[in-house]
């Protein structure tokens, strides 16, 4: 018997290897328009946030005017280097085995549709998803609404979603839908920050968050 139904991946920093590669275009997107630098602790933060939402905490002192400036300095940096980003070891396999075993996969990110598109295209992993939800399509992280849409569209009640993230913005997305979370550790937030928010685990690696979901999932 299938404990989740549905299980919910965000993308940057729990399925691919992505989180440094934008603090890295978040920096160098504040040195074009002459700010100062944030540090990577704190871009680190927003990250998993729509980027919006994301330039005005890593940014405070930004012109609202000027975001859309930032943007596409940040979308330069950000694209000239995505093609080099990959998965973490052992997550199509995983993917490919939850499949297997009836679950229904979704996404839930802080990318846009074209960004997430792109992205899963990229990587080869849009065959093992039945939906996806972006932060162009909803309301930013923790807002619950791309959990509440998922669950909607695939009639499937909160008690038997999963959501898999490595931010707290997951995590409080997730309870802020009354849906179970898992944490992974390997991406942009530390294990102490995230256990502060209560997931079901916190997990170092692709292997233990297998071998987590393969007993209790």
């Amino acid at each position: 018997m299938k404990r989740y139904e549905l299980i919910v991946f965000d993308w940057d920093g729990t399925l691919m290897d992505s989180a440094a590669a934008i603090v890295h275009s978040i920096q160098a997107a504040c040195r074009d328009l002459g700010l100062p630098v944030p540090a990577e602790a704190g871009v680190r933060h927003v990250i998993g946030l729509g980027l919006v939402d994301a330039l005005q905490q890593a940014v405070p002192e930004l012109d609202p005017k000027h975001y859309s400036w930032m943007a596409e300095r940040y979308r330069y940096h950000y694209l000239s280097r995505d093609h080099e980003l990959t998965l973490f070891d052992g997550i199509e396999a995983l993917l490919g085995d939850l499949g297997a075993a009836g679950h229904l996969l979704a996404v839930a990110t802080g990318k846009s549709r074209i960004g997430l598109d792109r992205a899963m295209s990229h990587a080869g992993l849009g065959v093992h998803f039945h939906g996806s939800r972006c932060a162009d399509e909803c309301f930013s992280k923790p807002h619950p609404q791309m959990l509440e849409e998922l669950m909607a569209e695939f009639a499937v009640a909160p008690t038997q979603t999963l959501m898999i993230g490595d931010t707290s913005h997951d995590l409080q997305m997730a309870s802020n839908a009354g849906v179970e979370a898992l944490a992974v550790t390997y991406g942009a937030h530390s294990r102490e920050h995230l256990a502060g928010y209560g997931p079901l685990a916190c997990l170092h690696s692709v292997a233990d968050l297998s071998a987590w979901l393969k007993t209790n999932a």
